[in-house]
């Protein structure tokens, strides 16, 4: 069940041998097995009924718990019309690129009535990931946290918790999220927005309807909580607040950061944060708003609206509070535009850098690469009419490279050295027309199309400068990098200037992330080495600009040692 399909009778000897002492050995981990059926059910949200597609009838759907070292075995089996594809998100999958799930990328889709075992080892991280379909808009409802638990006798580098509570944030749409994109990009229009936001699948007393629909978290005094909080909204970034409670940030992407406290945080989609919420000594006789709003850069329409939970403290024994009405206490969470405390926010975060828990930076850089990012347009077809800027139709792209989706998955074609006419490896490493990125917008905002990506060798060290435009508008993008965690080393508004910026940067202690938020009208940095053999997909983590063609893949060839090179492709791995 998901072995790597090789031929040698002594590797299969080994191989077999390693699986049991994965089963025996608690140093190497645990096998995990997973079933998780695709199947189709009815849910109910602001009093609008529809059929979602859901894991073993759950929304959001079940969580992975794993340990450091463990290897996961997670069988998909689908029952829906959709094919399906799913991606562990953050995961690093080293030498297991085949079980990072992005269709067409490393995978063909999984098709209706067909099956596929995603087989992954979990090296070097803990914290908390998700996992969510990774094809069209599926991830509207098909997400779910992933919890990774230290190895046994290694503790927090902070205080134990007293529990540990998953808080995934979501975006519900009253009508098919499949027809909604499928809508946009016929008509080359932006696709309609959510009708509300929600917290571990519930949105709230503050949307009509919904008041029994209320995510509540029950605590009790002169407590700590680790809420371990997941964006895996479809296109929006979200500010987040708890009344009257202070949260001190420890985590974020599945990596541990130097602690700060907080009473509002941001968090993009595809990022995760952990942060410790320390309860009152005694019971405060009100009970609290916890809220999430979007935080938005764009010139677009977008979902304004607020979802709430109840935290509320369990009644002292023998009491009378549970009967009476108490007061309900609102966060006051930051202006919708407000970048000033988005940019203060991310600021804060550093990594721990400690001798248990280093920043491995690289300090030398190989490759440098700087990539625009942003919006423009495509000409609407002959006969048609269309609904984007002037007539148009919406793009997005990279280095003005809007990625072109192929028919057959890139890591197959690169494998086998078969990617004729299914990618070229010309991807621009700089802007093929430089212009004033975030100034007056060029004339022509026609962006060019193509499957290109970047190859790199192996153990290649990287810095990526990515800069935003203002070509339709500047915008936020938060970027999400597959198969590698990455340091921010910098950021700024403006354009990059390669001969003062760089003198700034963060060598030492910079955040770890797997996503960044490209800041509206500026630029980030970041550093990682090519240390994973495969092919990585890199995208805007707003769904709609992923749709659109913000996207573009690296590949990173084996290195020279067994260890540094991708294994041969599963006996089941799907086909298109």
């Amino acid at each position: 069940m998901g072995v790597f399909l090789l031929s040698s009778p002594a590797f299969l000897v080994f191989f077999s041998f390693f699986t049991f002492c994965l089963l025996v050995d608690p140093v190497f981990g645990i096998t995990r097995h997973y079933k998780f059926d695709v199947k189709l059910h009815n849910v109910t949200r602001l009093c609008h009924t529809r059929s979602i597609v859901s894991v073993n009838g759950q929304f959001p759907g079940p969580r992975i718990v794993a340990r450091e070292g463990d290897q996961l075995l997670i069988k998909v089996v689908n029952h829906v019309p959709n094919n399906v594809s799913i991606h562990w998100h953050g995961i690093r999958q080293l030498q297991s690129g085949w079980a990072d799930g992005p269709a067409y990328v490393t995978q063909c889709p999984i098709q209706t009535g067909q099956s596929y075992v995603y087989n992954f080892t979990i090296i070097g991280q803990r914290g908390t990931l998700f996992w969510h379909a990774h094809i069209s808009w599926l991830r509207a409802t098909l997400y779910g946290p992933i919890i990774i638990l230290h190895k046994r006798g290694i503790p927090y580098p902070f205080a134990k918790p007293y529990k540990e509570v998953p808080i995934v944030f979501g975006e519900w749409f009253n009508s098919d999220p499949e027809a909604v994109i499928s809508q946009a990009l016929q008509t080359g229009g932006g696709p309609n927005v959510s009708d509300a936001y929600t917290i571990n699948g519930l949105p709230g007393p503050l949307y009509t309807c919904s008041a029994k629909d209320t995510f509540k978290l029950k605590v009790k005094p002169g407590k700590t909580y680790l809420l371990r909080l997941v964006n895996a909204a479809l296109n929006d970034e979200l500010f987040f607040s708890i009344a009257n409670h202070t949260l001190t940030v420890v985590d974020v992407d599945a990596v541990y950061v130097k602690p700060f406290k907080t009473e509002t945080l941001l968090i993009t989609p595809g990022q995760t944060t952990n942060v410790i919420l320390k309860t009152k000594p005694s019971y405060p006789n009100a009970t609290f708003f916890m809220t999430a709003r979007p935080y938005v850069t764009g010139q677009g329409t977008f979902d304004n609206s607020t979802v709430a939970g109840i935290l509320e403290y369990e009644s002292p024994p023998n009491s009378l509070h549970s009967s009476i009405m108490l007061p309900l206490f609102k966060p006051i969470l930051p202006a919708l535009n407000d970048t000033s405390f988005a940019t203060k926010f991310g600021s804060k975060l550093r990594s721990l850098a400690s001798a248990q828990y280093p920043a491995n930076v690289p300090q030398k850089v190989d490759k440098h690469f700087f990539f625009t990012v942003g919006l423009g347009t495509s000409p609407c077809q002959h006969n048609q009419t269309c609904q984007g800027p002037n007539g148009t139709k919406f793009a997005a792209s990279v280095n003005n490279v809007s990625f072109a989706m192929p028919t057959s998955a890139l890591l197959q074609a690169h494998f086998f050295g078969q990617f004729n006419g299914v990618y070229t490896p010309d991807f621009p490493s700089t802007p093929i027309t430089p212009f004033n990125y975030t100034g007056s917008p060029p004339n022509n905002t026609t962006v060019s199309n193509g499957t290109k990506v970047v190859v790199l060798p192996f153990n290649t060290s990287v810095e990526l400068v990515m800069q935003d435009t203002s070509i339709l508008g500047a915008e936020s993008h938060p970027l999400h990098l597959h198969g590698f965690n990455f340091f921010i080393v910098g950021q700024g508004f403006g354009n990059f200037d390669p001969n003062k910026d760089p003198a700034k940067f963060n060598l030492i202690d910079p955040v770890e992330r797997n996503t960044v938020g490209v800041p509206s009208g500026g630029w980030v940095a970041i550093r990682f080495l090519a240390d994973n053999p495969g092919v990585w997909f890199m995208h805007c983590h707003l769904e709609v600009h992923t749709s659109w063609g913000l996207k573009m893949a690296w590949i990173v060839l084996d290195g020279e040692l067994p260890t540094q090179k991708l294994l041969p492709p599963p006996a089941d791995l799907p086909k298109c």
